[in-house]
């Protein structure tokens, strides 16, 4: 998705900060973020990524969430699932940790827990660099012969649990020459698992000649027998909805925007439209203008008749993620009924200038999303996948203050899940701290039944980025009775609370000097457990 060449006016931040914000342009110092580079060169061949020699236990680098060995990601794209791989593509530099030279970065994983750096699968050519977009499996007999593909008129999915080829679709990104400024939407296919992509030769499939449509999310619409595709209007607001029998050829259906309220004008990216139940739910992620500072998920629910979605009368935007750093969050392909995510855990606001060397972000956990009921209304929940089991140690009870963290062993190399449980009789404080006395800590208030986090100089490393030091961020707990269950998981550089069920989730990236291995808890009585989570690198 296009990111870098917009600069965002300075906007306040009521209530909370009285801070200018200019998110990817530029920042406070002086990261370069333009995206220009030198004139279109022959397509590069895919190239191994260099191998780790540090393993993997840099100061902040994540150890339970994906990270590259090095160099600048964001946007995850084209997530699928295919003959039992989760392929992870995502927005990648491959010349550096900054952003620039748009390609897809590629992971794989049996479990969506431990990742495997493939391959970077796609690179600019000369309709421009790889932005953001998605893939889907198609059946045989289109997908052994890659000729065939070209040629076919009609392309379904997969019907008995078959294997077919991979169709990978995203923005070709107009940097240079005569497409500058343009973002068109092409297609790529792999008939080898993701490893190798043949470009398809009438690119793009659709043309456009500014820089507002991106993002192509595409499924399968088995009423209309036709695939959907929803493009993102960026800077112009809405989605755009186009449909197709053979994945070329794309008819225009319908356009949909709704006003947000307080909100006039934020640039709408990523979209991903996923049925659930009676129930189609629209994820729209936006920047500026998330829950608080730069980026955020905002969802919609309504109803998808093949051509048009209709959004519910309620007042928008509602928020998936009541934290700073989950963005860009879309869906794996190919899952049947399980709707799983993994979002860019960064914010546009200070991406640049998070102090993380020899990579530069981090992928979230993978999230099961589901649609409940909370005061009458759908409200959509999320929850850490299952798979989090694979690595998860014994509960152990927690006594404050002490260090519950095993003895021995690095710290660089620890992570863990906080499962709590809090009387909302009482109003109570949860704080974390670490060995060199930095904090995190968040209040729960019952009358309110919200939660409000804190995440200051205290917390560690604040100083790289104005916006990034953040008094006060609420989130809604969306629960009944008389106590509120949270897990907490806590890595290097990220802590994810959600509440149990996953009617709250709020996710933030922190940077001290050590984990935080210590707990306090004041106010309503409560039970407090840990278990460590096992790294993920080997």
């Amino acid at each position: 998705m296009k990111k870098s060449k917009y600069f965002f006016s300075a906007l306040m931040v009521a209530a909370v900060m009285a801070a200018a914000i200019t998110a990817c342009g530029s920042d406070d110092h002086g990261q370069d973020y333009n995206p220009l580079i030198d004139d279109p060169k022959e397509e590069e061949q895919p190239s191994e990524p260099d191998t780790p020699t540090t393993g993997m236990t840099e100061l902040y680098r994540p150890q339970i969430h994906y990270t590259p060995a090095q160099n600048w990601i964001n946007d995850p794209n084209g997530m699928v699932y295919a003959d039992g791989v989760y392929h992870l593509f995502y927005q990648y530099n491959p010349q550096g940790n900054d952003w620039g030279n748009m390609s897809w970065g590629h992971a794989t994983s049996t479990d969506l827990i431990h990742w495997t750096e493939q391959p970077v699968a796609l690179t600019r050519d000369a309709l421009g660099a790889i932005f953001s977009g998605s893939c889907v499996v198609i059946a045989p007999p289109t997908a052994p012969a890659g000729a065939s593909i070209e040629n076919a008129t009609t392309i379904v999915p997969p019907s008995g649990g078959e294997e077919g080829a991979i169709v990978a679709f995203y923005t070709s990104a107009g940097e240079t020459g005569d497409v500058q400024g343009k973002q068109q939407q092409s297609m790529a296919y792999s008939t080898d698992g993701g490893k190798n992509f043949t470009r398809y030769e009438g690119n793009p499939v659709i043309k456009n000649d500014d820089d507002n449509l991106r993002d192509p999310k595409v499924f399968w619409h088995e009423p209309s027998k036709r695939w959907i595709m929803a493009l993102a209007k960026g800077w112009k607001m809405g989605v755009e909805f186009y449909g197709s029998t053979d994945l070329k050829s794309w008819q225009h259906l319908s356009t949909f925007f709704t006003e947000l309220k307080g909100r006039p004008s934020l640039q709408w990216e990523c979209p991903d439209l996923i049925q659930m139940g009676d129930k189609w739910v629209l994820l729209v992620s936006v920047n500026p203008g998330g829950p608080l500072v730069g980026s955020g998920m905002m969802y919609f629910t309504g109803q998808f008749d093949g051509t048009t979605f209709t959004a519910d009368e309620r007042e928008y935007p509602l928020w998936l993620d009541y934290g700073m750093d989950n963005y860009a969050g879309v869906t794996w392909s190919n899952t049947a009924d399980r709707h799983i995510m993994i979002g860019w855990m960064n914010n546009w606001s200070y991406s640049g200038a998070v102090p993380c060397s020899p990579w530069r972000s981090a992928m979230t956990l993978p999230r099961e999303l589901a649609l409940t009921q909370y005061d009458g209304k759908p409200l959509l929940c999320s929850t850490v996948v299952k798979e989090i089991e694979k690595i998860a140690e014994q509960w152990k009870d927690v006594t404050a203050n002490t260090d519950f963290l095993p003895a021995g062993g690095d710290k660089r190399e620890a992570a863990y899940q906080l499962r709590l449980t809090i009387g909302l009789d009482r109003a109570t404080t949860v704080t974390l701290t670490n060995d060199f006395d930095e904090t995190f800590s968040f209040d729960i208030s019952p009358s309110a039944r919200v939660l409000t986090a804190h995440r200051t100089a205290k917390s560690g490393a604040t100083s790289f980025n104005g916006t990034f030091s953040i008094p006060s961020m609420n989130a809604p707990l969306c629960v009944e009775g008389n106590e509120v269950t949270l897990d907490i998981f806590v890595d290097q550089s990220s802590i994810e609370i959600f509440t149990q069920q996953g009617t709250m989730s709020m996710t933030n990236l922190v940077f001290p000097q050590s984990i935080y291995n210590r707990l306090s808890i004041s106010g309503a009585s409560s039970k407090a457990q840990v278990r460590t989570l096992k790294r993920i690198w080997n």
